[in-house]
């Protein structure tokens, strides 16, 4: 198992209402990973610039580990889009 780390920008909100955000963005990754993917877990955490999300992958290498993580992340970028956030690019 890998994990990919991706930073998503987005709304600043009051920490009462963040921890139902981080749920929320947790749904909406799982809701848009293929099996493909290889998702195993997803782990959203606060961060100054907004969230960063902790995607763990199966995969046989770093590389194939980033594209995963990408292709998830594509497919998700709509919902999260309209809920005010946006990806940069995933990483190690």
């Amino acid at each position: 198992m890998r994990v990919v780390r991706a930073a998503l920008s987005g709304p600043r909100q009051d920490p009462d209402h963040r921890r139902g955000g981080l749920a929320l963005l947790s749904d909406l990754i799982w809701a848009h990973a293929e099996a493909a993917h290889g998702l195993e877990h997803v782990r959203a955490k606060a961060a100054d610039h907004g969230v960063d999300l902790y995607l763990f992958v199966r995969a046989a290498t770093e590389a194939a580990a980033l594209d995963q993580a990408r292709a998830i992340l594509s497919g998700a970028r709509g919902p999260l889009s309209a809920h005010g956030y946006r990806t940069a690019e995933p990483r190690r």
